[in-house]
């Protein structure tokens, strides 16, 4: 059985014949990308952790950073596996591996370090935009990347060759000087508010209404939602204490801290809300989540709601979209109903009210209109001479 342990910190697993078994990555293939692992073996599990410890020591003792012949694939997973694994989240540990193995080591990995140009990084960007796909690409009509990839990739290696910016070995940082494709911005969709009553409807048949209500009525994220326990409502006041996400990959659910600081928060909702979840915790009062899964018992998967939500949105006739836009609904029903872009951003977990103003610019700019023609006509009322 595989014990888990941290990023950087290896694997161990007890083998079938009563041994403790140690797995850790010495590096990466420059022409595959795949990892290169070595094992050690140990009695038990204390002695096999410590030598795994010292093992994965000595990998980095032998690393060295400041040789002239050290190559894009040596100086990235060095970079990964020292600086960035062990302090980023693990979805991201696993959006990076990919980016890593898929596309910056069998593209740029060969190259020296000191010789990596703007011209060598903008080729690999290209590539990717017109052939990069790696999975599945006889079920895609084109088999190019989209600029959201590229872009996560431009971003992974932006901080990969400024930290060897910062350790002396290239003079500066190459990626400065090339050329993204424009950023592709999700079309935002919402439930307009004459169908959000079919979309609850839909919800309560599905015997969700609890957690979908939720939703439209706070605008919290999807694993906002998920990670909620009982115990973070308070009946009272009507609040909910926003702290943690959950996430899932690989079979399991990662219970994590939100993506910034801005995002543990405080959300007032409405009484409606709160008797909904008081209604919705009597049907499982043993339980600490506040929406179990009922396969299960333990939070819902991410992904088992994204599949529900689309099944209310068939049941209620309306148009796909996505699970995020209850997210967006909420926003501009909130908007639309008066509510101050401080107030809404601090809700919804924005960084900044700015950054709220510009997300729902096309809300703001419509309302301005009409607040502009209302006030046209009021004029027109008072000052007899406009009519002229």
């Amino acid at each position: 059985m595989a014990q888990r342990r941290k990023n950087g910190e290896g694997s161990i697993r007890f083998r079938k014949d009563g041994r403790w078994e140690g797995r850790y990555t010495v590096g990466y293939n420059a022409q595959t990308g795949k990892p290169i692992s070595k094992s050690i073996m140990g009695s038990t599990y204390e002695d096999i952790s410590l030598r795994l410890k010292n093992a994965i020591s000595e990998v980095g003792k032998h690393r060295n950073i400041n040789s002239c012949s050290l190559s894009v694939s040596e100086w990235v997973t060095v970079w990964f596996e020292t600086y960035s694994k062990p302090v980023i989240r693990e979805s991201t540990v696993a959006s990076y591996d990919s980016n890593i193995r898929n596309h910056i080591i069998p593209n740029i990995g060969l190259i020296s370090l000191t010789a990596l140009s703007p011209f060598d990084i903008q080729m690999m960007y290209n590539k990717m935009k017109e052939s990069g796909r790696v999975r599945n690409p006889e079920k895609m009509p084109s088999t190019g990347l989209s600029s959201s990839t590229i872009r996560s990739v431009h971003s992974l290696l932006r901080q990969c060759l400024e930290q060897a910016v910062c350790e002396g070995i290239i003079p500066h940082n190459p990626v400065a000087n090339c050329r993204l494709p424009p950023k592709h911005q999700e079309e935002m969709k919402v439930i307009s508010p004459e169908k959000v009553g079919a979309y609850l409807k839909a919800a309560d048949e599905h015997d969700v209404l609890a957690l979908f209500f939720l939703a439209l009525s706070s605008g919290m994220r999807r694993g906002e939602l998920l990670a909620l326990l009982w115990s973070d409502l308070n009946v009272i006041e009507s609040t909910i204490s926003v702290s943690k996400q959950v996430t899932g990959g690989k079979g399991r659910l990662v219970v994590s801290a939100p993506k910034t600081s801005n995002s543990i928060r405080t959300i007032a909702i409405p009484k409606q809300a709160t008797s909904l979840l008081v209604a919705e915790h009597y049907k499982h009062p043993e339980s600490p989540f506040l929406f179990p899964s009922p396969k299960t018992g333990n939070m819902y998967y991410p992904d088992s709601i994204g599949r529900l939500h689309k099944r209310i949105l068939s049941n209620a006739g309306l148009e796909k979209i996505r699970f995020h836009d209850l997210r967006h609904t909420f926003a501009t029903l909130a908007i639309q109903n008066g509510v101050d872009i401080k107030t809404l951003s601090s809700m919804l977990g924005h960084c900044s009210a700015g950054f709220t103003l510009d997300t729902y610019a096309h809300v703001t700019d419509k309302m301005q209109r009409e607040a502009a023609n209302k006030l046209g006509k009021f004029m027109k009322q008072v000052a007899p001479v406009l009519s002229g």
